[in-house]
Protein backbone atom coordinates (compact mmCIF):
# COMPACT_ATOMS: atom_id res chain seq x y z
CA UNK A 1 0.00 0.00 0.00
CA UNK A 2 2.87 2.37 0.92
CA UNK A 3 4.49 1.60 -2.43
CA UNK A 4 1.29 2.58 -4.28
CA UNK A 5 1.06 5.85 -2.30
CA UNK A 6 4.65 6.78 -3.16
CA UNK A 7 4.04 5.87 -6.80
CA UNK A 8 0.92 8.10 -6.80
CA UNK A 9 2.89 11.07 -5.38
CA UNK A 10 5.65 10.59 -7.95
CA UNK A 11 3.11 10.44 -10.78
CA UNK A 12 1.35 13.57 -9.43
CA UNK A 13 4.65 15.42 -9.19
CA UNK A 14 5.45 14.46 -12.78
CA UNK A 15 2.10 15.67 -14.08
CA UNK A 16 2.27 18.93 -12.17
CA UNK A 17 5.29 20.27 -14.00
CA UNK A 18 8.31 22.16 -12.68
CA UNK A 19 6.46 25.34 -11.63
CA UNK A 20 3.95 23.56 -9.41
CA UNK A 21 6.71 21.31 -8.07
CA UNK A 22 8.81 24.34 -7.14
CA UNK A 23 5.76 25.95 -5.53
CA UNK A 24 4.96 22.79 -3.54
CA UNK A 25 8.55 22.61 -2.29
CA UNK A 26 8.40 26.26 -1.25
CA UNK A 27 5.09 25.91 0.58
CA UNK A 28 6.30 22.83 2.51
CA UNK A 29 9.70 24.33 3.34
CA UNK A 30 10.24 24.33 7.15
CA UNK A 31 10.79 28.12 7.04
CA UNK A 32 7.16 28.48 5.93
CA UNK A 33 5.64 26.07 8.45
CA UNK A 34 3.66 28.88 10.11
CA UNK A 35 3.71 31.32 7.22
CA UNK A 36 0.82 32.81 5.29
CA UNK A 37 1.40 32.64 1.53
CA UNK A 38 -0.41 34.03 -1.51
CA UNK A 39 0.89 33.06 -4.96
CA UNK A 40 -0.34 33.12 -8.52
CA UNK A 41 1.20 33.05 -11.98
CA UNK A 42 -0.86 33.77 -15.10
CA UNK A 43 -0.20 33.54 -18.83
CA UNK A 44 -1.29 37.05 -19.79
CA UNK A 45 -1.89 36.23 -23.45
CA UNK A 46 -4.26 33.32 -22.80
CA UNK A 47 -5.52 34.05 -19.28
CA UNK A 48 -4.40 30.55 -18.22
CA UNK A 49 -3.52 30.10 -14.54
CA UNK A 50 -0.09 28.47 -14.53
CA UNK A 51 0.07 27.80 -10.78
CA UNK A 52 -1.55 29.14 -7.63
CA UNK A 53 -1.59 28.79 -3.87
CA UNK A 54 -4.12 30.70 -1.74
CA UNK A 55 -4.20 33.19 -4.60
CA UNK A 56 -7.12 35.18 -3.17
CA UNK A 57 -5.70 35.50 0.36
CA UNK A 58 -5.07 39.23 0.87
CA UNK A 59 -1.93 39.96 2.92
CA UNK A 60 0.23 43.00 3.71
CA UNK A 61 2.73 42.95 0.82
CA UNK A 62 5.00 45.89 1.82
CA UNK A 63 6.45 47.81 -1.14
CA UNK A 64 4.87 45.84 -3.97
CA UNK A 65 1.90 48.10 -3.13
CA UNK A 66 3.75 50.68 -5.24
CA UNK A 67 2.71 48.77 -8.37
CA UNK A 68 -0.84 50.04 -7.81
CA UNK A 69 0.27 53.64 -7.18
CA UNK A 70 2.46 53.84 -10.25
CA UNK A 71 -0.09 52.08 -12.48
CA UNK A 72 -2.76 54.51 -11.30
CA UNK A 73 -0.53 57.49 -12.05
CA UNK A 74 0.24 56.23 -15.56
CA UNK A 75 -3.39 55.47 -16.34
CA UNK A 76 -5.12 58.48 -14.74
CA UNK A 77 -2.51 61.25 -15.01
CA UNK A 78 -0.45 59.98 -17.93
CA UNK A 79 3.35 59.52 -18.14
CA UNK A 80 3.98 63.17 -19.08
CA UNK A 81 2.00 64.80 -16.26
CA UNK A 82 4.04 67.11 -14.04
CA UNK A 83 3.33 68.55 -10.62
CA UNK A 84 4.41 72.12 -10.04
CA UNK A 85 5.25 74.75 -7.44
CA UNK A 86 4.03 78.34 -7.89
CA UNK A 87 5.56 81.49 -6.44
CA UNK A 88 3.26 84.45 -5.73
CA UNK A 89 3.48 87.83 -4.11
CA UNK A 90 0.85 89.99 -2.49
CA UNK A 91 1.15 93.77 -2.10
CA UNK A 92 3.20 95.74 -4.65
CA UNK A 93 6.77 96.44 -5.71
CA UNK A 94 7.73 100.13 -5.48
CA UNK A 95 10.27 102.09 -7.49
CA UNK A 96 12.98 101.33 -4.91
CA UNK A 97 12.57 97.56 -5.51
CA UNK A 98 10.82 96.99 -2.19
CA UNK A 99 8.07 94.37 -2.10
CA UNK A 100 5.44 95.75 0.24
CA UNK A 101 3.95 92.36 1.01
CA UNK A 102 4.79 88.67 1.23
CA UNK A 103 6.31 86.05 -1.02
CA UNK A 104 4.23 82.88 -1.18
CA UNK A 105 5.37 79.35 -2.07
CA UNK A 106 2.26 77.46 -3.11
CA UNK A 107 2.90 73.73 -3.05
CA UNK A 108 1.43 71.52 -5.75
CA UNK A 109 2.71 68.19 -4.45
CA UNK A 110 5.92 67.96 -6.49
CA UNK A 111 8.02 65.24 -4.84
CA UNK A 112 10.96 65.71 -7.23
CA UNK A 113 11.94 69.19 -5.99
CA UNK A 114 15.51 69.09 -4.72
CA UNK A 115 15.51 65.29 -4.73
CA UNK A 116 18.79 63.38 -4.63
CA UNK A 117 17.41 61.21 -7.42
CA UNK A 118 17.37 64.15 -9.82
CA UNK A 119 20.32 66.24 -8.61
CA UNK A 120 24.07 65.96 -8.28
CA UNK A 121 25.25 65.32 -4.74
CA UNK A 122 25.31 68.48 -2.61
CA UNK A 123 23.44 70.37 -5.34
CA UNK A 124 19.96 69.39 -4.17
CA UNK A 125 19.09 72.89 -2.92
CA UNK A 126 20.56 74.79 -5.86
CA UNK A 127 17.02 75.42 -7.13
CA UNK A 128 16.73 78.07 -4.40
CA UNK A 129 19.41 80.14 -6.11
CA UNK A 130 17.47 79.83 -9.37
CA UNK A 131 14.35 81.04 -7.57
CA UNK A 132 16.33 83.93 -6.10
CA UNK A 133 17.61 84.93 -9.54
CA UNK A 134 14.00 84.99 -10.73
CA UNK A 135 13.05 87.28 -7.84
CA UNK A 136 15.90 89.61 -8.72
CA UNK A 137 14.72 89.67 -12.32
CA UNK A 138 11.32 90.83 -11.07
CA UNK A 139 13.01 93.84 -9.51
CA UNK A 140 12.73 92.75 -5.87
CA UNK A 141 15.64 93.73 -3.60
CA UNK A 142 13.89 93.95 -0.24
CA UNK A 143 10.87 92.09 1.13
CA UNK A 144 8.90 94.02 3.70
CA UNK A 145 6.78 91.00 4.58
CA UNK A 146 7.57 87.31 4.99
CA UNK A 147 8.21 84.21 2.92
CA UNK A 148 5.17 82.03 3.49
CA UNK A 149 5.26 78.41 2.37
CA UNK A 150 1.76 77.06 1.82
CA UNK A 151 1.11 73.31 1.56
CA UNK A 152 -2.52 73.59 2.67
CA UNK A 153 -4.00 72.29 -0.59
CA UNK A 154 -2.83 68.85 0.57
CA UNK A 155 -3.82 69.26 4.21
CA UNK A 156 -1.66 68.46 7.22
CA UNK A 157 -2.49 64.86 8.09
CA UNK A 158 1.20 63.92 8.09
CA UNK A 159 1.91 60.20 8.17
CA UNK A 160 -0.98 57.72 7.81
CA UNK A 161 -2.22 56.49 11.19
CA UNK A 162 -1.50 52.89 10.19
CA UNK A 163 2.26 53.45 9.94
CA UNK A 164 4.36 52.12 12.82
CA UNK A 165 6.03 54.48 15.29
CA UNK A 166 9.37 52.84 14.49
CA UNK A 167 9.05 53.94 10.86
CA UNK A 168 7.89 57.55 10.75
CA UNK A 169 11.05 59.16 12.13
CA UNK A 170 13.31 57.45 9.60
CA UNK A 171 14.04 58.61 6.05
CA UNK A 172 11.75 55.97 4.55
CA UNK A 173 8.92 57.21 6.80
CA UNK A 174 8.96 60.74 5.37
CA UNK A 175 5.42 61.83 4.52
CA UNK A 176 4.36 63.38 1.21
CA UNK A 177 2.39 66.62 1.21
CA UNK A 178 1.78 69.82 -0.69
CA UNK A 179 5.40 70.91 -0.30
CA UNK A 180 8.19 68.36 -0.61
CA UNK A 181 11.91 68.96 -1.07
CA UNK A 182 15.20 67.18 -0.34
CA UNK A 183 13.09 63.99 -0.30
CA UNK A 184 11.61 65.36 2.96
CA UNK A 185 14.67 64.07 4.81
CA UNK A 186 17.37 65.37 7.14
CA UNK A 187 20.91 64.12 7.67
CA UNK A 188 21.98 63.51 11.27
CA UNK A 189 25.76 63.48 11.73
CA UNK A 190 27.51 61.31 14.34
CA UNK A 191 31.03 60.57 15.50
CA UNK A 192 31.72 57.17 17.05
CA UNK A 193 34.51 55.79 19.20
CA UNK A 194 35.28 52.36 20.61
CA UNK A 195 32.72 49.58 20.86
CA UNK A 196 30.22 50.19 23.64
CA UNK A 197 30.80 53.94 23.92
CA UNK A 198 28.10 56.49 23.29
CA UNK A 199 28.09 58.04 19.81
CA UNK A 200 28.47 61.81 19.67
CA UNK A 201 25.76 63.74 17.84
CA UNK A 202 27.43 66.51 15.80
CA UNK A 203 24.47 68.23 14.12
CA UNK A 204 22.11 68.06 11.17
CA UNK A 205 21.38 69.26 7.65
CA UNK A 206 19.20 71.07 6.87
CA UNK A 207 19.25 72.73 10.27
CA UNK A 208 15.76 72.51 11.79
CA UNK A 209 14.90 75.30 14.23
CA UNK A 210 14.00 73.95 17.67
CA UNK A 211 15.03 70.39 16.83
CA UNK A 212 15.88 68.34 19.92
CA UNK A 213 17.39 64.86 19.63
CA UNK A 214 17.60 62.46 22.56
CA UNK A 215 20.64 60.36 21.65
CA UNK A 216 20.83 56.72 22.78
CA UNK A 217 23.19 55.51 20.05
CA UNK A 218 26.26 53.42 20.86
CA UNK A 219 29.25 52.34 18.79
CA UNK A 220 29.46 48.65 17.97
CA UNK A 221 31.12 46.12 15.70
CA UNK A 222 28.48 46.52 13.01
CA UNK A 223 29.04 47.37 9.36
CA UNK A 224 26.03 49.59 8.69
CA UNK A 225 23.44 51.87 10.26
CA UNK A 226 21.40 49.92 12.81
CA UNK A 227 19.54 52.83 14.37
CA UNK A 228 15.88 53.82 14.53
CA UNK A 229 14.75 57.44 14.71
CA UNK A 230 11.51 58.04 16.62
CA UNK A 231 9.30 61.10 16.11
CA UNK A 232 5.99 61.96 14.50
CA UNK A 233 5.25 64.37 11.65
CA UNK A 234 5.73 68.02 12.70
CA UNK A 235 7.33 66.87 15.98
CA UNK A 236 10.63 68.57 16.86
CA UNK A 237 11.48 66.45 19.90
CA UNK A 238 12.86 63.17 18.58
CA UNK A 239 14.99 60.30 19.79
CA UNK A 240 17.37 57.86 18.18
CA UNK A 241 18.33 54.39 19.43
CA UNK A 242 20.54 51.61 18.14
CA UNK A 243 24.09 51.07 16.98
CA UNK A 244 26.53 52.58 14.49
CA UNK A 245 29.90 51.30 13.27
CA UNK A 246 32.69 52.13 15.72
CA UNK A 247 35.58 54.58 15.18
CA UNK A 248 33.88 56.71 12.54
CA UNK A 249 34.81 60.41 12.39
CA UNK A 250 31.62 61.17 10.47
CA UNK A 251 28.63 58.88 9.98
CA UNK A 252 25.34 60.08 8.48
CA UNK A 253 21.96 58.76 9.59
CA UNK A 254 18.98 59.88 7.53
CA UNK A 255 15.72 60.80 9.21
CA UNK A 256 12.41 62.29 8.11
CA UNK A 257 12.05 66.07 7.97
CA UNK A 258 9.57 67.23 10.63
CA UNK A 259 7.96 70.08 8.66
CA UNK A 260 8.95 70.46 4.97
CA UNK A 261 6.56 73.41 4.53
CA UNK A 262 8.22 75.69 7.08
CA UNK A 263 11.69 74.33 6.33
CA UNK A 264 11.48 75.32 2.66
CA UNK A 265 10.56 78.89 3.57
CA UNK A 266 13.49 79.00 5.99
CA UNK A 267 15.98 77.63 3.46
CA UNK A 268 14.91 80.15 0.83
CA UNK A 269 15.21 83.00 3.32
CA UNK A 270 18.84 81.97 3.93
CA UNK A 271 19.65 82.02 0.20
CA UNK A 272 17.90 85.36 -0.31
CA UNK A 273 19.92 86.87 2.54
CA UNK A 274 23.14 85.51 1.01
CA UNK A 275 22.14 87.40 -2.13
CA UNK A 276 21.58 90.64 -0.22
CA UNK A 277 17.78 90.41 -0.14
CA UNK A 278 16.40 90.91 3.35
CA UNK A 279 13.09 89.39 4.42
CA UNK A 280 11.83 91.63 7.19
CA UNK A 281 9.23 89.29 8.69
CA UNK A 282 11.25 86.10 8.19
CA UNK A 283 10.10 82.64 7.14
CA UNK A 284 6.71 81.17 7.97
CA UNK A 285 4.81 77.98 7.36
CA UNK A 286 1.10 78.38 6.66
CA UNK A 287 0.17 75.55 9.04
CA UNK A 288 1.61 77.54 11.94
CA UNK A 289 -0.08 80.85 11.05
CA UNK A 290 -3.29 79.58 9.47
CA UNK A 291 -5.55 80.84 12.27
CA UNK A 292 -4.21 84.38 12.16
CA UNK A 293 -4.34 84.45 8.34
CA UNK A 294 -8.02 83.36 8.24
CA UNK A 295 -7.35 81.31 5.12
CA UNK A 296 -5.77 82.47 1.91
CA UNK A 297 -6.93 83.29 -1.59
CA UNK A 298 -4.68 83.39 -4.63
CA UNK A 299 -7.03 85.32 -6.89
CA UNK A 300 -5.77 88.56 -5.38
CA UNK A 301 -2.10 87.60 -5.55
CA UNK A 302 0.33 87.92 -8.45
CA UNK A 303 2.03 84.75 -9.69
CA UNK A 304 5.67 85.57 -10.30
CA UNK A 305 6.72 82.23 -11.77
CA UNK A 306 5.95 78.53 -11.83
CA UNK A 307 8.35 75.62 -11.48
CA UNK A 308 7.41 72.31 -13.11
CA UNK A 309 8.66 69.11 -11.50
CA UNK A 310 9.73 65.86 -13.10
CA UNK A 311 7.20 63.82 -15.06
CA UNK A 312 5.16 60.89 -13.78
CA UNK A 313 7.40 58.65 -15.90
CA UNK A 314 10.58 59.97 -14.31
CA UNK A 315 9.20 59.79 -10.77
CA UNK A 316 7.71 56.32 -11.30
CA UNK A 317 11.09 55.06 -12.55
CA UNK A 318 12.72 55.76 -9.19
CA UNK A 319 9.59 54.81 -7.25
CA UNK A 320 9.80 51.21 -8.39
CA UNK A 321 13.53 50.89 -9.09
CA UNK A 322 14.63 52.07 -5.63
CA UNK A 323 11.31 51.72 -3.79
CA UNK A 324 10.98 55.39 -2.79
CA UNK A 325 8.06 55.69 -0.38
CA UNK A 326 7.57 59.45 -0.55
CA UNK A 327 7.44 59.26 -4.37
CA UNK A 328 4.75 56.55 -4.32
CA UNK A 329 2.55 58.48 -1.90
CA UNK A 330 3.18 61.69 -3.84
CA UNK A 331 2.01 60.08 -7.10
CA UNK A 332 -1.11 58.83 -5.34
CA UNK A 333 -1.91 62.25 -3.84
CA UNK A 334 -1.50 63.79 -7.30
CA UNK A 335 -4.60 61.87 -8.43
CA UNK A 336 -6.77 63.80 -5.99
CA UNK A 337 -5.07 67.14 -6.62
CA UNK A 338 -5.57 66.79 -10.35
CA UNK A 339 -9.26 66.03 -9.88
CA UNK A 340 -10.25 68.30 -7.00
CA UNK A 341 -7.52 70.93 -6.58
CA UNK A 342 -7.22 69.57 -3.04
CA UNK A 343 -5.67 66.32 -1.89
CA UNK A 344 -5.72 63.88 0.99
CA UNK A 345 -4.73 60.25 1.26
CA UNK A 346 -8.37 59.30 1.78
CA UNK A 347 -9.58 61.06 -1.38
CA UNK A 348 -6.66 59.75 -3.42
CA UNK A 349 -7.25 56.14 -2.33
CA UNK A 350 -10.93 56.51 -3.19
CA UNK A 351 -10.07 57.65 -6.72
CA UNK A 352 -7.64 54.76 -7.10
CA UNK A 353 -10.15 52.14 -5.91
CA UNK A 354 -12.92 53.56 -8.09
CA UNK A 355 -10.68 53.35 -11.13
CA UNK A 356 -9.56 49.76 -10.63
CA UNK A 357 -12.82 48.21 -9.49
CA UNK A 358 -14.17 48.26 -13.07
CA UNK A 359 -10.88 47.15 -14.63
CA UNK A 360 -9.40 44.45 -12.43
CA UNK A 361 -10.08 42.25 -9.44
CA UNK A 362 -10.57 44.37 -6.30
CA UNK A 363 -12.80 42.23 -4.05
CA UNK A 364 -11.12 42.10 -0.65
CA UNK A 365 -8.50 44.68 -1.65
CA UNK A 366 -7.55 47.06 1.18
CA UNK A 367 -5.09 49.93 0.82
CA UNK A 368 -4.22 52.61 3.35
CA UNK A 369 -1.29 54.22 1.59
CA UNK A 370 0.49 54.27 -1.74
CA UNK A 371 3.89 52.98 -0.69
CA UNK A 372 3.18 49.84 1.33
CA UNK A 373 4.52 50.97 4.70
CA UNK A 374 1.10 50.32 6.24
CA UNK A 375 0.63 46.86 7.69
CA UNK A 376 -3.11 47.37 7.29
CA UNK A 377 -2.84 46.96 3.51
CA UNK A 378 -4.25 43.66 2.25
CA UNK A 379 -3.49 42.65 -1.34
CA UNK A 380 -3.69 39.15 -2.80
CA UNK A 381 -1.73 37.50 -5.59
CA UNK A 382 -4.91 37.60 -7.68
CA UNK A 383 -5.18 41.37 -7.15
CA UNK A 384 -1.62 41.84 -8.38
CA UNK A 385 -1.93 39.50 -11.36
CA UNK A 386 -5.19 41.13 -12.40
CA UNK A 387 -3.57 44.59 -12.25
CA UNK A 388 -0.47 43.43 -14.11
CA UNK A 389 -2.53 41.74 -16.81
CA UNK A 390 -4.63 44.85 -17.32
CA UNK A 391 -1.47 46.95 -17.67
CA UNK A 392 -0.05 44.40 -20.13
CA UNK A 393 -2.90 45.32 -22.50
CA UNK A 394 -2.66 49.06 -21.75
CA UNK A 395 -1.09 51.67 -24.02
CA UNK A 396 1.10 52.49 -20.99
CA UNK A 397 2.52 48.97 -20.70
CA UNK A 398 6.03 49.71 -21.91
CA UNK A 399 6.22 52.89 -19.82
CA UNK A 400 5.05 50.95 -16.77
CA UNK A 401 7.22 47.88 -17.28
CA UNK A 402 10.31 50.03 -17.82
CA UNK A 403 10.09 51.14 -14.17
CA UNK A 404 10.48 47.58 -12.83
CA UNK A 405 13.81 46.36 -11.44
CA UNK A 406 15.29 43.59 -13.59
CA UNK A 407 16.43 40.39 -11.87
CA UNK A 408 20.20 40.16 -11.66
CA UNK A 409 20.58 43.57 -13.29
CA UNK A 410 19.07 46.58 -11.54
CA UNK A 411 17.43 48.18 -8.54
CA UNK A 412 16.11 46.13 -5.65
CA UNK A 413 16.23 42.98 -7.83
CA UNK A 414 19.92 43.34 -8.69
CA UNK A 415 20.89 40.15 -6.84
CA UNK A 416 17.71 38.17 -7.54
CA UNK A 417 18.27 35.10 -9.77
CA UNK A 418 21.83 36.32 -10.42
CA UNK A 419 23.58 33.96 -12.83
CA UNK A 420 20.43 31.86 -13.19
CA UNK A 421 17.81 31.50 -15.92
CA UNK A 422 15.63 34.19 -14.35
CA UNK A 423 18.33 36.83 -14.75
CA UNK A 424 17.17 39.40 -17.28
CA UNK A 425 13.80 37.64 -17.66
CA UNK A 426 12.14 38.56 -14.37
CA UNK A 427 10.90 42.16 -14.06
CA UNK A 428 9.83 42.44 -10.45
CA UNK A 429 9.02 44.93 -7.72
CA UNK A 430 10.09 43.70 -4.32
CA UNK A 431 8.56 44.30 -0.91
CA UNK A 432 10.25 43.85 2.44
CA UNK A 433 9.61 44.65 6.06
CA UNK A 434 9.81 42.65 9.26
CA UNK A 435 7.95 39.39 8.69
CA UNK A 436 6.97 40.30 5.12
CA UNK A 437 8.61 39.40 1.80
CA UNK A 438 7.02 39.79 -1.61
CA UNK A 439 7.69 40.03 -5.34
CA UNK A 440 5.31 40.85 -8.15
CA UNK A 441 5.83 41.60 -11.80
CA UNK A 442 6.42 40.16 -15.24
CA UNK A 443 8.39 37.21 -16.59
CA UNK A 444 9.36 36.64 -20.20
CA UNK A 445 9.98 32.90 -20.39
CA UNK A 446 12.48 31.10 -22.62
CA UNK A 447 9.55 29.80 -24.67
CA UNK A 448 8.30 33.33 -25.31
CA UNK A 449 5.38 33.30 -22.87
CA UNK A 450 4.38 36.54 -21.12
CA UNK A 451 3.67 35.84 -17.48
CA UNK A 452 2.31 37.92 -14.61
CA UNK A 453 3.16 36.65 -11.14
CA UNK A 454 2.88 37.60 -7.49
CA UNK A 455 4.14 35.99 -4.31
CA UNK A 456 3.70 37.39 -0.80
CA UNK A 457 4.79 35.63 2.37
CA UNK A 458 4.07 36.74 5.93
CA UNK A 459 5.44 35.29 9.18
CA UNK A 460 8.25 33.13 7.81
CA UNK A 461 10.94 31.88 10.19
CA UNK A 462 14.15 32.53 8.21
CA UNK A 463 15.74 35.82 7.12
CA UNK A 464 14.31 37.81 4.24
CA UNK A 465 17.41 37.11 2.12
CA UNK A 466 17.14 33.39 2.78
CA UNK A 467 13.49 33.45 1.76
CA UNK A 468 14.37 35.27 -1.48
CA UNK A 469 16.75 32.43 -2.36
CA UNK A 470 13.92 29.96 -1.83
CA UNK A 471 11.58 32.08 -3.99
CA UNK A 472 14.12 32.12 -6.81
CA UNK A 473 13.41 28.47 -7.55
CA UNK A 474 9.81 29.35 -8.42
CA UNK A 475 10.85 32.35 -10.52
CA UNK A 476 13.44 30.31 -12.43
CA UNK A 477 10.86 27.60 -13.08
CA UNK A 478 8.49 30.24 -14.48
CA UNK A 479 11.32 31.63 -16.62
CA UNK A 480 11.58 28.26 -18.38
CA UNK A 481 7.82 27.65 -18.58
Amino acid sequence: MRFLFILFICQLSWTQGPVQQALNAFVTDPANKHARISFEAVNMETGESIAAYHATHALPPASTTKLFSTASAFEILGPNHRMSTRIYCDGFIDKDSVLHGNLWIRGGGDVSLGSKFFCFENQELSFLQTWTDSIKAKGIKFIEGAIIADASDFGYEGTPASWGEGDVGNYYGAFAGGINFYDNTVKLKFKTGANGTKAEYLGMFPDVQGFQLANFVTAAGVSSDETIVYGDAFELNRSIRGQLPSNQSSFIVKGSMPDPEFQLALEWQKVLLMNGIQVEDGAKGFRLIEKEMHGTQYDNKTMLFQVSGKSVQEIANWTNLKSVNVFADGLLLALAYQKYGKASMESALKIEMEYWKTRSSTEGLIMNDGCGLSRSNAISATHFCSLLTYMFHSANYQNYKSTFPIAGVSGTAKYLCKGEVGEGRVFAKSGSMKGVKSYAGYIESTSGKKIAFSITVNDFSCTGNQLSVKMEKILNALATY
